[in-house]
């Protein structure tokens, strides 16, 4: 089963209208009210309309040392993306902070993960505004 994590915890997956490929989308048979899926070696700038009209967007980690994603993500939101913005699986809750700063408004998990990582873990580092190496060297 799927977890979702955000700033106040563990919530049941709400999207229910599935995820499509980017290649597919590009290709012109995504939906209008579907995710995107974007896996690491795909191309973001290749449709920059849909990405920017999707009103969810899934982006796939290879694993935990995979930062690929962090980089998309941003990416996604320094092109003017503001709709929902999700990590797929593959993170662990020492990413989390991370994965906000980055861009990320949720991040997906598995319940096998969920138990070795319960949700207190997580709420340790849903605080990411604190401790932002950069804004304290701005500081």
């Amino acid at each position: 089963m799927t977890m979702i994590v955000t700033d106040t915890g563990f919530a049941p997956d709400d999207w229910h209208n599935g995820f499509q490929p980017l290649k597919a989308v590009v290709a012109g048979a995504g939906c209008a009210d579907c995710g995107i899926e974007i896996a690491p070696e795909d191309e973001t700038s290749a449709d920059r309309g849909a990405l920017l009209a999707a009103p969810m967007i899934r982006i796939a980690f290879t694993g935990f040392a995979d930062g690929r994603g962090f980089t998309v993500a941003r990416t996604l939101r320094l092109m003017g993306y503001r709709g929902r913005l999700r990590a797929g699986r593959g993170l662990i809750a020492d990413q989390y902070a991370m994965a906000r700063r980055a861009g990320f408004d949720e991040v997906e998990i598995d319940t096998c993960l969920a138990q070795r990582q319960p949700e207190a873990d997580w709420l340790y580092r849903a605080d990411w505004h604190a401790y932002d190496h950069q804004s304290r060297l701005r500081g």
